[in-house]
This record gives structure tokens, sequence and C-alpha cells, in this order.
């Protein structure tokens, strides 16, 4: 009876070092203004809680003293960092792995890591900078793209190396605009649908690239219309959809297609399928 109480405490203990933890994350974030990922954060959250909700029962709570006192050690660092935040956000993305890292630690010792490798793998995505995973640069493509979706809706466009030009103004792609962080984005939500959900190898494949391309498209999307603004000379609207909340619009509509590419393509055939077999 002791045992059942010591393990409950120590659940109640982990519980609230997590929600701290979480709310920390989310409030530095908000702190260095990056929208983006704000958002991504909150999606990453929910689904690492879901998992650890599934599994509760199931987890195995034994740490030794020296993983407790390594997993320990982090999370103070999580702590102690945070005080001392700079502008930049490398700290605030890779925080979130640290964090589980150390509560798996704390919680379960080295040998019961194997337990949290969804939820690990997850938060990786959080830790990879925008560029680290595309090595190479895309503006100019993404600027061919943006130059054939103005050409497609009639617009008189011209383009020269990263300049997309209108007759009335012009814009230049560079690698901050070139979507990159937005592939890397939906690709961590692609990665999270196919951890929570059963796929085969195919599946994987599809759903991965779709992620990848959907955010290449929205994002020439807006490239394009940033380009239509110039043009018109109308500075407070370009501002808005370049830097301001109009950037997290064409976030979260390219996360919507996504959801409803997955919920439709994916989901429901595969129940349509399991129901024929049934």
């Amino acid at each position: 009876m002791s045992g059942l109480k010591l393990v409950k405490e120590l659940k109640l203990w982990l519980l609230g070092i997590a929600a701290g933890l979480i709310a920390l994350h989310l409030h530095l974030t908000m702190r260095i203004g990056d929208n983006d990922l704000l958002g991504a954060s909150v999606l990453f959250w929910i689904a690492v809680l879901s998992l650890l909700w599934k599994k509760r029962d199931r987890l195995n709570l034994e740490s030794g003293i020296f993983s407790t006192f390594f997993g320990a050690s982090l999370i103070i660092l999580i702590f102690f960092k945070a005080i001392h935040l700079s502008s930049q956000d490398s700290f605030v993305r890779i925080s979130p792995f640290i964090s589980i890292l150390g509560l798996s630690l704390v919680a379960s010792g080295f040998k019961g890591l194997k337990q949290y490798w969804q939820e690990l793998s997850i938060l990786c995505f959080l830790a990879i900078a925008q560029g680290w995973l595309f090595q190479f640069d895309i503006s100019e493509l993404t600027a061919k793209f943006a130059a054939f979706v103005l050409w497609v809706l009639g617009f008189q466009v011209s383009r020269q190396g990263l300049l997309v030009s209108l007759p009335t103004g012009a814009i230049e792609v560079y690698a901050g605009c070139s979507g990159t962080g937005l592939m890397l984005q939906l690709v961590g939500f692609a990665f999270i649908f196919l951890v929570l959900f059963p796929t085969n190898s195919r599946q994987k494949i599809l759903i991965t690239f779709v992620a990848a391309l959907l955010g290449f498209v929205v994002n020439g999307v807006r490239v394009a219309l940033m380009a239509i603004l110039v043009a018109l000379s109308n500075q407070n609207a370009f501002d808005y959809w370049h830097k301001g909340d109009g950037s997290v619009i064409f976030s979260m509509i390219s996360v919507m297609v996504f959801g409803l590419f997955c919920h439709i393509f994916i989901l429901q055939k595969s129940n349509i399928n399991r129901s024929n077999i049934a």
C-alpha cells in the first residue's frame, strides 16, 4: 500500500514539473515573438501528452541515483537558461526535448528511456532550427513558383534569379521566405500523425511528401501575394502578410489542408478497407 502511495506521489510530482516546463516553454516562445513556433509547439505538446496519457498505466517508474541526478540537472538547466534567454530561439526550440529527456530520466532512468522514444522523436522536430533539415537553398525555386502563380493569375510577371518583378514593383526571395520553415513544420506534423496512427510504408512516404509539398506551395502563394502588394504600393498590407499575423494565417491554412488530406485519404480510406475486410 505504501508502495502504491509512493508511485502516486511520484506521478503527481512529475505531472507538476511537466506542467511547469510546458508553461515555461510556451511563455518563452511568446516572449521571443515566434508565432509559427508557438502554434507548432502547442500541437506538438498535445501529441506528446496524448501519447503519455495513453500509456500512463504501463510506464515503468524506476530510476537510479545517477539517472535521477542527471535528469534533475537537465531540468534545472532549463529553468536557469530561461532566466538568461536571449532574443535567439535556438534554446526555445531544443528545450522541450531536453525537458522530456530530463523527466524521463528522473521517472524511469536510462533503461526506461525506450518507453519514451515516440515523445522524444516528436520533440526532435522542434529542436531542428530552420535550415538544418534543408541544407540546400530553395529560394530560387520558390521565386520560380511564385512567378508561375502570378502568370497563371494573368499578371505580367518576369523573374531574374531571386527577383520576381511586376510592372510596378518587385520583391526578392531570400532564404527566410523560401518556405523551408513551413515545410519543416508540416513534416513535423506528418511525423506526429505517423506516430499516432498506424500506416503502411506507402502511406508514410505519401504523407511526408504531401506535407513538404504543401508547405512549399502555400508559401509560394504567399510570396506571390506579397509581390502583388508591393506592386500596389500597399506597405501596411505587405508587412501584415510578411511578418505580421498574416503569416500565421497561411500556416493555419496549410495545417488545416494537411489535416483534411490525412483525414480523407488516410483515415477514412483505412476505415473503409477495414470495413470491407470485416
